[in-house]
C-alpha cells in the first residue's frame, strides 16, 4: 500500500486485540481501537483494553497505549503504537474517518455498525449480514469453518457452549454467580485445583471445577451480572499461555488482514484506501 489506511477496531478485549495485532505486524499502523470504559475483558493479558489500567499495555512486543485527543493518537501512530480510545472521547474526536473499520466486539448482536461507515467494513461472528451490515463477516464459531470471510450471509449462530480445551468445555469456564462486584486474590497466570475458590461476588464463592491455570480473569472492581463470564481456567496448565494469542484469535486475524489485502487488490480497491 502507498501508506497505511486508517483502520478503527471497535473492541479491544482479546479477539479484537488480535486483530489489531496481526494487522500492525503486517505493516498497517494507523490503528484505533475503541472500547467502553468498564471493559469486561477476561483474557486481559493479550487485550489492548488493560492500556486503561497501567496507560500502556504490549500483546507479543507490540505496544499499545491510551489516547484522549486527535493529537495523542497522532503520536501514537508516530512512535508506531496502536491507540485504543474510550468510546465515548472518539464521540467528540473529529478530523478522522477511517477507511476500514472492524466490528470486533463479538457481542453476537449489531450495536450499531453500517456498511456505509467505512469503504471496507468487517465484522466478526454472528448478528451481522454481509452485503447489508458490511462487506464481509468473519466466521467465529470453531470447526472446519472457523475463520472463513463470509461475502453474503451471516455466520453461524452463537451455540452458547465454550470452545473446548483439554476435552472440557463448560467447565472450564468461570461465571459470575450472581450479580455484584468481582473481587479475588488471585492473579491471572495462577495455577489452581478443581474446589478452589478463586473468588467472590456479592458473598458468593467463585469457585474452579477443574485443575489448570488461570489464562484470564476479569478486572478484580468490575461490576458483573449473574452469570457473566469472569474467568478461564486452562487445563494444559501451560503459563506461556496466558500471555500468548490463542490459535483461534490468530485464525480470525489472519481472516481480517486477508480481507483487507482483498479489498486492497480488487480494481478500485487501492484507490478506494488511499
Amino acid at each position: 500500500m502507498n501508506r497505511s489506511p486508517f483502520i478503527l477496531i471497535r473492541g479491544a478485549g482479546e479477539m479484537a486485540s488480535a486483530v489489531a495485532w496481526r494487522l500492525h505486524r503486517a505493516n498497517l499502523h494507523r490503528i484505533c481501537m475503541l472500547e467502553l470504559a468498564n471493559p469486561l475483558a477476561v483474557r486481559r493479558a493479550v487485550s489492548f483494553c488493560t492500556a486503561f489500567e497501567d496507560g500502556s499495555h504490549s500483546v507479543e512486543g507490540v505496544a499499545a497505549r491510551t489516547a484522549e485527543r486527535a493529537e495523542e493518537i497522532e503520536a501514537a501512530w508516530r512512535d508506531q503504537n496502536i491507540a485504543v480510545v474510550l468510546t465515548s472521547d472518539w464521540q467528540e474526536i473529529t478530523g478522522f474517518s477511517p477507511d476500514v473499520l472492524v466490528d470486533a466486539t463479538l457481542a453476537k448482536q449489531n450495536l450499531g455498525t453500517s456498511i456505509d461507515q467505512a469503504s471496507l467494513v468487517i465484522a466478526l461472528g454472528p448478528g451481522f449480514e454481509a452485503g447489508k451490515d458490511c462487506h464481509l463477516v468473519i466466521e467465529t464459531n470453531r470447526g472446519h469453518n472457523l475463520g472463513r470471510i463470509i461475502e453474503t450471509g451471516s455466520a453461524a449462530p452463537n451455540t452458547g457452549v465454550p470452545g473446548g480445551i483439554g476435552g472440557y468445555t463448560s467447565e472450564r469456564v468461570l461465571r459470575a454467580p450472581a450479580a455484584g462486584i468481582f473481587e479475588t486474590d488471585l492473579d491471572i497466570g495462577a495455577m489452581v485445583q478443581a474446589g478452589d475458590v478463586i473468588g467472590e461476588v456479592a458473598g458468593q464463592a467463585v469457585t474452579a471445577e477443574i485443575d489448570g491455570v488461570l489464562r484470564g480473569l476479569i478486572r478484580p472492581g468490575t461490576a458483573v451480572d449473574d452469570g457473566l463470564k469472569i474467568g478461564d481456567i486452562d487445563p494444559r496448565g501451560a503459563a506461556v499461555y496466558c500471555t500468548t494469542i490463542s490459535d483461534k484469535a490468530r485464525a480470525l486475524s489472519g481472516s481480517v488482514l486477508e480481507g483487507i489485502m482483498r479489498f486492497h487488490n480488487q480494481p478500485g480497491g487501492q484507490d478506494d484506501l488511499n
